[in-house]
């Protein structure tokens, strides 16, 4: 008979990751459209490359807005009941943005959205944290955190050549419809594990307290100041691929599309297959693959730096794989890291609070390395510049883990006491 519970548990636990999933496919979806119509979105709307380039910022300004308040709510409510709301305030929002003509309000619809494309974060990871245990958590968190990359990809390759037959507005109208028909789905769909139900949520009074016990967390602020890094990155890299395969490379614009397609297919693979490594190779440690993840996007960047004018858009694509394979890859063992490095009732604080730090990195990576090729005219500054950052990252890590070699704690000891 347990053995028959257990299976059904296990069933029940892939099935409510199914849900979590969709509804960060489709988040992404909708809220990373910003960045693969930005080209077309600017032409419409008579933008410059500086105003395109706010376009992305805004969505994860409003994502630091609410990451910790999302955060705080997931551990209150649960994950369920939030679902549902970030999904009408994305959808909403992005149909709003539809009806613009200039950029202020369309910035401002785009900020709003953020608000709740910043929420689901909070409000999957905790579901992860509760309904898979620790041997399991890195895989399936990889492969929620995949709804990501996968949800950009798919606008990539759905919402671009839409918007080229229908036009942007119509195109983001018909995503952010699905995303509201999910959501509801979701709402009646999706559980939440009783042991969730039966944890005490935390106190409205505690809240202070408890940001105050994050910041003393220092492996915490080590991994969520890469995050921030590493966030920049990866915006760094979804931003200006297509440009720079255009403009320097000479290839096609929408083949220059295509490769951000495959970028993205390659952050996919990488958040699960570093989730598998993680849980298999390394016993679930998350910091040193966050280390070898660095290393990588460094390589794979002074690589970029240095590819001549002409080089072909076959050689591209493996390149754009790799890139993506780590600079957008990461994620998923970012998140594992941070709910882990907290005890488990404060996974969605945790979330929030690294998330919200790792938002500035997604804000000021692009406009920074838009702004290197304005002085200096040279994409291969910028792509040194990144392979430059990721020596940082690699710095902070191994601070990280320093500190958790001294004090002779390992991740699971987190999860029972704080730092």
């Amino acid at each position: 008979m347990s053995d028959v519970l257990r299976e059904q548990a296990n069933r029940q636990q892939w099935k409510m990751l199914g849900w979590l999933l969709l509804i960060q496919i489709l988040v992404a979806f909708v809220g990373r459209s910003i960045a693969p119509l930005g080209l077309v979105i600017g032409e419409d709307l008579s933008l410059t490359k500086a105003q395109i380039g706010m376009l992305p910022a805004a969505l994860f300004l409003g994502q630091s807005l609410v990451s910790m308040p999302a955060g705080l709510l997931a551990d209150k409510i649960g994950s369920r009941k939030l679902l549902v709301l970030l999904a009408i305030c994305l959808g909403v929002s992005f149909v709003s943005m539809t009806l613009t003509s200039s950029l202020i309000p369309l910035l401002l619809a785009v900020v709003i959205g953020g608000i709740g494309y910043g929420a689901s974060h909070p409000a999957t990871n905790r579901g992860i944290m509760f309904w898979f245990p620790t041997e399991k958590r890195g895989t399936a968190m990889g492969i929620k955190q995949m709804g990501v990359t996968f949800g950009s990809a798919m606008a990539a390759l759905l919402l671009l050549p839409l918007a080229g037959s229908w036009g942007w507005r119509p195109a983001i109208l018909a995503a952010s419809a699905l995303l509201l028909v999910a959501g509801v789905l979701t709402y009646f769909s999706y559980k939440e594990p009783d042991e969730q139900k039966r944890s005490a949520p935390l106190k409205k009074f505690n809240a202070r307290q408890n940001v105050k016990t994050l910041l003393k967390n220092k492996p915490l602020v080590f991994v969520t100041v890469s995050a921030l890094i590493l966030s920049g990155s990866q915006m760094m890299l979804n931003t200006y691929l297509v440009l720079f395969s255009y403009e320097k490379l000479g290839i096609s614009l929408f083949l220059s599309g295509t490769l951000l397609v495959v970028s993205e297919v390659g952050g996919s693979v990488g958040r699960i297959g570093w989730g598998v490594i993680s849980d298999r190779l390394f016993n679930g440690g998350r910091i040193i693959v966050l280390f070898i993840i660095a290393l990588m996007a460094a390589c794979i960047s002074f690589v970029v730096a240095l590819l001549p004018s002409g080089t072909s858009y076959w050689m591209m694509i493996p390149v754009s794989f790799l890139f993506g394979f780590s600079a957008s890859g990461f994620n998923g063992i970012w998140m594992n890291a941070t709910t882990e490095l907290v005890p488990r009732e404060q996974a969605g604080l945790a979330t929030g609070f690294s998330i919200t730090v790792g938002s500035w990195g997604v804000m000021i990576g692009p406009p920074l390395f838009g702004l290197i090729l304005d002085i200096t005219g040279s994409y291969r500054t910028g792509w040194f510049f990144v392979a430059a950052v990721m020596v940082i990252v690699m710095f902070l890590l191994l601070s990280a883990m320093s500190f958790l070699r001294k004090k002779g704690l390992s991740k699971h000891d987190f999860l029972l006491k704080k730092v």
